[in-house]
């Protein structure tokens, strides 16, 4: 039987991980290991000067191997395929993430990192994102579809299938579109605004004002015209 590792970036507790668990068990015998918090944003970080704490985990889904640890996403990934699952992984899922991993988000994006880490093991691997508003409409039809077409279907050394979901309603979603490449667009217009003095000391918070106008073929734009964005993201040449 496939082994299937499901991590994440958004901690044990996320309802997007449990969504895929849920479809990663119709492929095979599923193994858990995600952080104990939100990670977001740590990119491809890992722990290499302070142990890694794991533990076991009581997982709200029947059958499910699961552990929690307090490495980053690319540590519980690294920490998975080589001393948790039993002869590693055959497949990797990372997800579903709460929030787009498209354009110059994927530089940031601790699920894409986790991603990559596993195809640094040579492990295949699909990283599933979702919009942080709207449904889950379209993710919830389309991503059996494409959890079935992807899981063995063939992938360039270090490279990774990257999916994301529109968070339009069902009925505005025109499909799936396949083979968009990853977004060379100006994606962020905003910077920071100043939330707190204390004398000298001035605290900053990002903001995201986004640039929302992409290239046609990128995944930018898949995501503007309400598709499904299908494409492959490489984590080195």
């Amino acid at each position: 039987m496939r082994k299937i590792l499901v991590s994440n970036d958004d901690g044990i507790d996320s309802p997007g991980l449990k969504r895929l668990v849920e479809v990663a068990k119709k492929h095979g015998e599923v193994w858990v290991v995600a952080p104990v918090k939100q990670f977001s944003a740590k990119s491809h970080s890992a722990t290499f000067w302070e142990p890694v704490d794991v533990w076991p985990f009581d997982y709200p889904v029947e059958g499910v191997h699961a552990y929690v640890t307090s490495g980053t996403p690319s540590d519980c990934v690294s920490i998975g395929l080589t001393a948790i699952v039993p002869g590693g992984p055959d497949v990797v899922f990372c997800g579903i993430n709460c929030g787009f991993n498209i354009a110059s988000d994927i530089q940031y994006s601790a699920t894409v990192g986790a991603a990559l880490e596993a195809s640094n093991h040579h492990i295949h691997t699909i990283a599933f994102s979702e919009s942080h508003e709207g449904t889950h409409e379209v993710t919830d039809k389309y991503i059996e579809q494409l959890a079935e077409e992807l899981i063995d279907k063939p992938l360039g050394r270090n490279e990774i299938w990257n999916v994301n979901f529109p968070g339009c309603s069902l009925e505005e979603c025109k499909g799936i579109r396949y083979d968009t490449v990853v977004s060379q667009d100006d994606f962020y217009a905003g910077g920071y605004d100043i939330v707190a003095k204390d004398g000298d000391k001035i605290s900053y918070m990002v903001n995201f004002d986004r640039n929302w106008d992409g290239t046609e073929g990128t995944d930018l734009k898949a995501i503007i015209d309400n598709y499904v964005s299908v494409g492959k993201v490489k984590n080195y040449s």
